[in-house]
């Protein structure tokens, strides 16, 4: 307590010893791709459309990074990270300026009126690929991917209009390498045999696979194209998260700027995609195109569902920032119960706002900083071990309603 000389009133500050634990952004998205200007291998932070087109340059034929950016900002993304690879002209040219609308798989009802225009920049996969994968050459010398890992803030990585299988599993690396990151892929435009017959990715809990892409309507060409959707998924993954909560599945949910698609698919072919881990963009009479689906394509059941890797990458990431000031702290049982004390009223926030499952916070979470977790060799080697469990709320992906008839004489 400070020695005070002189006679008078003195008001000090005392800690109240509680640290909350914050949850952080969880939409803020990271675009690679070829802009139409503005600087290369420069993470650049934009919020708006209008911020965008002044540095990067608007929707043009270099690339389908305008277009997704353009999408994320519609359908309610609010920041994004922009990485632009290459000057356009250092791009090899495609072979074919643009696909018939009419080319494609069998089975699925495609949409013809829309001219799709390849943009110049993507002809070569090989090259696009080697951009994407970049250079870690320490700080301020990475490019592609690796100039993403300095912004910690990220949580969904695209890379639109890219589906090189390389290319992919870069991505799908970078995520998995950074923990609290998804990927949001696009399957390829137009597929040359049937729908069960539709490229994946590699077994990854930390990708999301979207097919078919969108048609938009394009105002410098002035006419309807398709592009990939990964753009506008980012920015519904923002708009559930800011009305609902990342525990919500981003699906069911209009896709914003979509006047229709490249394939029209049915029930018996969704059911061919789903078990899968591809989510679906369909048309419904009456409600519009919408987000049907809401997996990762992975082989294992405890991550099928997207909002599940997403909350626990947002949890995983708030716990980490949250008790960073434990470190050097003495590794007591005040201590302890203090970790404990933080973590539970996280996790009980979590439980009212409906992300976890269970009529009681005993049901829906633990948390456990005790002797056993902690016995003295551990202490003596500097570790402090926590236990936390928390059992998420996954989507009702299946409704099921009984119907049967009841005769008057029953």
């Amino acid at each position: 307590m400070p020695q005070y000389q002189t006679p008078g009133v003195y008001v000090e500050e005392v800690s109240s010893g509680s640290k909350p634990i914050e949850m952080g952004s969880t939409s803020i998205a990271g675009f690679l791709g070829v802009a139409e200007k503005g600087p290369v291998d420069e993470v650049t932070l934009v919020t708006n459309w209008t911020q965008y087109s002044k540095i990067f340059g608007g929707m043009h034929s270099q690339g389908w990074l305008g277009h997704a950016v353009y999408l994320f900002f519609q359908n309610g993304g609010s920041k994004c990270y922009i990485n632009n690879l290459a000057e356009p002209k250092k791009v090899a040219p495609a072979k074919e300026a643009a696909t018939k609308a009419k080319d494609g798989a069998e089975g699925a009802e495609q949409k013809e009126e829309a001219k799709p225009v390849v943009p110049e920049s993507m002809g070569n996969p090989d090259n696009l690929t080697k951009l994407i994968i970049g250079k870690d050459e320490g700080p301020g010398q990475r490019t592609g991917l690796p100039a993403f890992d300095e912004m910690s803030d990220i949580s969904i990585v695209a890379a639109p209009g890219v589906t090189d299988p390389a290319a992919m599993d870069a991505i799908l690396s970078h995520c998995e390498k950074n923990r609290f990151r998804v990927a949001v892929l696009d399957a390829p435009e137009v597929l040359e045999k049937g729908i069960d017959t539709i490229p994946m990715p590699r077994d990854s809990t930390h990708g999301s696979y979207y097919f078919p892409w969108v048609q938009i309507f394009d105002p410098n060409l002035e006419t309807d194209i398709f592009v990939p959707p990964s753009g506008g998924i980012a920015g519904v993954f923002g708009r559930v998260d800011g009305t609902r909560g990342v525990h919500k599945a981003p699906a069911n949910e209009i896709f914003r700027g979509a006047t229709g698609l490249r394939y029209q698919l049915t029930d018996g072919e969704q059911e061919l995609l789903n078990p899968k881990g591809v989510n679906c963009i369909r048309e419904f009479s009456g409600r519009g195109i919408r987000v049907w689906g809401a997996r990762t394509f992975s082989s294992d059941p405890e991550w099928r569902y997207l909002n599940v890797r997403r909350l626990f990458c947002m949890v995983e990431k708030a716990i980490q920032d949250g008790t960073n000031w434990v470190v050097f702290e003495p590794n007591t049982r005040g201590l302890w119960k203090q970790i404990t004390r933080n973590l539970t009223a996280f996790c009980l926030r979590l439980w009212k706002d409906g992300a976890l499952f269970g009529d009681s916070p005993e049901e829906a979470f633990f948390v456990r900083c005790d002797d056993e977790l902690n016995p003295p060799e551990s202490i003596d080697a500097g570790y402090v071990v926590c236990e936390v469990g928390i059992a998420p709320a996954k989507p009702a992906e299946f409704v099921v309603f009984r119907v049967s008839q009841k005769t008057l004489d029953e």
